[in-house]
């Protein structure tokens, strides 16, 4: 049986965890989600559950590094299990430059379907992995800040924090 490797850290959202299976990082979980071992297992219900702070020294840097306001792009393998069209949303979304934007008509013509910007909102709302794929640099065509699964104080703040705002 296959393992699913996780630990916890603090955020200036609160505590959250992250996990990694044998590819890289699987998911990042918001404290709502809390108790982690119970959401991960629903998620990965045939996978063994590990939690391990020691294997997570470089991520838990770069995310501390991130949260302290740093411009940083994150450098570590991902294990993105979506279907193909939103691996393809969630790559472009991982190459929106810190404190930059792009709206969700902007992706969709980005992965060469420009009608699918509702599709795009759906890839952003399923992300497993916010913060380090950056779904909160994606905004609504306008200008607004359109949706955010991690709640849109949380996308507000981190705006905020890279200067988009």
């Amino acid at each position: 049986m296959q393992s699913i490797l996780y630990t916890s850290f603090t955020s200036p959202f609160g505590t959250m965890a992250i996990a990694r299976s044998e590819k890289g990082i699987c998911r990042i979980l918001f404290p709502e989600e809390h108790p982690f071992h119970e959401t991960l297992s629903t998620l990965y219900p045939l996978r063994h559950l590990k939690k391990i702070k020691s294997s997570f020294q470089e991520v838990l840097q770069q995310l501390k590094q991130y949260f302290s306001g740093e411009k940083i792009k994150f450098h570590f393998p991902i294990d993105l299990n979506t279907s193909p069209f939103y691996h393809k949303v969630l790559i472009a979304v991982s190459k929106i430059p810190y404190g930059k934007t792009l709206s969700y008509k902007e992706i969709a013509e980005k992965v060469e379907n420009p009608g699918a910007a509702r599709a795009v909102g759906s890839a952003n709302a399923q992300n497993p992995i916010p913060i380090i794929i950056p779904c909160h640099r994606v905004i609504a065509h306008d200008g607004s800040l359109g949706g955010y699964g991690g709640s849109p104080e949380r996308k507000y703040y981190l705006l905020k924090m890279e200067g988009a705002l």
